[in-house]
């Protein structure tokens, strides 16, 4: 078996008249994620832990916020993109533990959501999907609900082909 641990890391300033998208479902929030694609930072972070397991480099490398192409894209497509390429390199996804940095909005009712919504992106068992949510206790740029930030870890295994 060749395990490989990858980590990811991502933020995003929150700012108003923009959707809030995060695990790849649209969430009811008075602010969203500013950035080039739809800004869910729960998504970035997988892709950038899975690309950097596989030593692929990092999602700014696969999809760059200076390309037209993926202006206002739904990150579930980059996701989906990351695991068709980690696939053609013999991985496979173990699992995913990833942690959301938010003051508001609350996101306990919808982290089965995403969760589904992630599994069935990745196509992996929606049980090696973990998703946990903590404020700041109003500390820094989240704590003011100015950002938000996510962190992801994943590990793959490669497959021998005989």
């Amino acid at each position: 078996m060749n395990y490989r641990i990858g980590f990811g890391y991502d933020v995003h300033q929150l700012v108003s008249g923009r959707d809030f998208w995060l695990g790849g479902i649209k969430i009811p929030f008075d602010k969203g994620g500013l950035g080039h694609s739809d800004a869910d930072v729960l998504v970035h972070v997988i892709c950038d832990a899975l690309l950097g397991a596989a030593n692929m480099g990092d999602i700014g490398k696969h999809f760059p916020d200076s390309s037209e192409e993926f202006k206002d894209i739904d990150s579930k497509i980059l996701l989906k993109n990351v695991v068709e390429l980690i696939r053609k390199n013999n991985f496979e996804i173990v699992n995913i533990d990833s942690t959301v940095c938010l003051q508001l909005p609350k996101l306990a009712p919808f982290i089965d959501t995403m969760k589904l919504e992630l599994s069935n992106c990745m196509g992996i068992d929606v049980n090696d999907i973990s998703i946990k949510a903590t404020t700041t206790e109003r500390l820094g740029f989240v704590g003011q609900e100015k950002g938000i930030s996510a962190y992801a870890t994943v590990l793959i295994n490669k497959i021998r082909i005989s």
